[in-house]
Parts: structure tokens; sequence; C-alpha cells
């Protein structure tokens, strides 16, 4: 950056001040020493662009798993994506609210101090409103606060919700998420002072066909004690080296063991023109392009897996399976 340079009528006017004793030159020293700001590089009260990549692969996880959580209790397709995570000030974020909002002050248990987890009015009314029976629509949603039974549904979605969050920054630090309270105001929700450090993590969502976003406020101060781990080895490292809980094994054990899929058995294939098949009519026989002691395609779902073949066990027609379909013949039977 270049220096300042003064004109020379500037340079005669501030010697004339001097001279004449109407400033003095340690007050001039004085002036410019007041202008140095001491800058700490080894900490700086801000995120670097390691924790922020950490931040978004830690957030990319959360999503998913709110993603599958809100397809399955909505019972509607839902869509939920890492749009960005940026850092400012505290003032700037709350002054990028709309009032009213859905801010869920949070308490960590393992962390001093509060994150802020803010969701669009439109995307609250939509899960309101499907748990409660309705399709969801865009057209019912209005920028309104809570009433205490919509907040009070919306507390036991949030403690779900936050769950998720837990596992998802599991691999950094284990805590529990506590909902300490609920505000539609953003300027009642002073959790630091206005210029202090922040990271917001924002979340686009679908939920049918209301979209919305979600912003997590994470201050600075909150998570400084594990900043270290915030980097992409160590949670590449966290996450490759964790294991799972035995009880988690056995209860995607028992999932897997109710998962009901279709099966299905292909007795052969024919062609015909649209003609013969518009003939078609009792008694006709068509010609199919399997043996008679040939094996069978059997399809798991809409992939060929098995070779089989036809008989019966009691009065039931059944199939044995015979063989396992290999990877590039099963791309091919699925091709054809």
């Amino acid at each position: 950056m270049p220096e300042e340079v003064l004109s020379q009528a500037e340079i005669d006017k501030l010697l004339s001040a001097i001279s004449t004793g109407v400033v003095s030159a340690d007050e001039v020293k004085v002036e410019k020493q007041k202008k140095i700001k001491v800058y700490d590089f080894k900490r700086p009260d801000k995120f670097s662009k390691d924790q922020i990549r950490t931040l978004f692969m830690l957030h990319e996880n959360f999503a998913r798993l709110l993603n599958t959580y809100l397809s399955t209790n909505l019972r509607v397709l839902a869509n939920v994506e890492v749009a960005s995570v940026d850092q400012l000030t505290y003032e700037e974020f709350i002054r990028s609210l709309p009032n009213p909002s859905v801010i869920s002050i949070l308490s960590l248990s393992s962390l001093k101090g509060n994150i802020i987890f803010e969701m669009d009015t439109n995307i609250v009314f939509a899960i309101i409103d499907r748990l409660f029976g309705g399709m969801g629509d865009e057209g019912k949603m209005k920028s309104r606060t809570l009433t205490d039974i919509e907040e009070t549904v919306m507390r036991k979605m949030m403690g779900k919700m936050m769950e998720n969050l837990q596992e998802a920054w599991a691999n950094v630090e284990n805590f529990n998420v506590n909902i300490e309270s609920m505000e539609s105001n953003p300027q009642f929700t002073q959790i630091v002072p206005s210029g202090d450090m922040v990271v917001i993590i924002t979340l686009q969502i679908k939920i049918g066909d209301v979209e919305g976003m979600i912003n997590i406020c994470i201050p600075y101060i909150v998570i400084e004690p594990i900043i270290p781990k915030l980097t992409t080895t160590f949670w590449v490292a966290s996450a490759s080296t964790r294991q799972e809980h035995p009880e988690e094994v056995d209860a995607l054990k028992r999932k897997l063991r109710r998962a009901v899929v279709p099966v299905s058995v292909q007795l052969g294939k024919v062609s015909l023109t649209v003609n013969e098949f518009l003939n078609l009519g009792m008694g006709d026989i068509l010609r199919l392009d399997t043996k008679i002691d040939g094996e069978l395609l059997c399809i798991i779902g809409e992939k060929p897996k098995f070779y089989c073949r036809p008989g019966v066990m009691g009065k039931n027609s059944a199939v044995q399976i015979t063989k396992m379909i290999e990877q590039e013949e099963e791309e091919e039977k699925k091709d054809g």
C-alpha cells in the first residue's frame, strides 16, 4: 500500500501550527501511534480456509442425515444440501434475518456459550402442516410467529433434528444439544457481542414443493477450544477410525431383516408386432425364448440377481436358486 503524500500547502500549514505552538511535535507522533492496531497472526480471531472446508464437509453429513429423517417422518420427498459456509460478524448475521423468524437458541453440553439454528417460516409451517395431516402447500404459508401449540410441536421436531447434528459432529466433538429457547425477533437473540466473528452454515432445504433456508450460527468463541480439531486431516482420520457400537449394528441388522423387496421370475421373452398383439385371443400359444430345461432369471427389485429352475413346493409354484449372476452379466441382462 503506497504511503500517504502531503501536498505542499498541507506541509506549510503543519509547520506553521508547530512553530506557533498550536500543535506540538509530540502530539503529531501520538496521532500517528493511535492508527496502529496490534494483531496477533498466531491466534487470529477468525476461521481459516481449512476450518471452513472442514465445517462444510461436516455439515454435508448433517444434511444427509436430516434429509433421511425429514423424508421418513413427513412422508414426502425432502432434499437438504449445504449452500455455503461464511464468516462474518454477529451483527451482520442478525441484520440479515427477517422478522418474524423461527430462531432456536441451543446450548452444547461440552462447550460454553450458545449457537443459533434459524429456519425460514415457510419451511417451518410446511413441516407443521405435514405433521398435522396436511399437504404442506406453499400457498397456505404465511409469515407470522408460532402459536404455543405450534412451538411445542416444533420443539419436539427440533429435538430429533438435533440428534442428527450431534451425530454429524461426533467425529470432532461429542456433545448433547439442548434447546434453551425459541424466538421470533432476531433482536432478542444476543448470544455474543455484535462485533464477534461467527461462522454461518447455510442449508438449502426443499420439502415437497416448498423451498427455504436453514442457518446455523456458531460463534468463534464457542468452538475455540476445539479449533485444532477442525482440520480435514483430523476429521477424515477420526471418521475412518471410528468404530460402530454393537447396538447400532444390531439395530441395522433388524431393519434389514424387516425390509420388503419384490421378487419376480422371468419365464422368458417373445417379440410380437403390434398387429399380432392386438389379435391375441383365448387359447393362443406364444413361443418363449427359453427351453424347458433351461434356467430362468430371478429378479430382485428391478435387477436380475440369480439363475433359478422352476418347480413346486407342496401345492405352490416355486423356484430353486442355482447360481448368482456376475456383475458384468447383470448389467448386460438389465440392458437387454
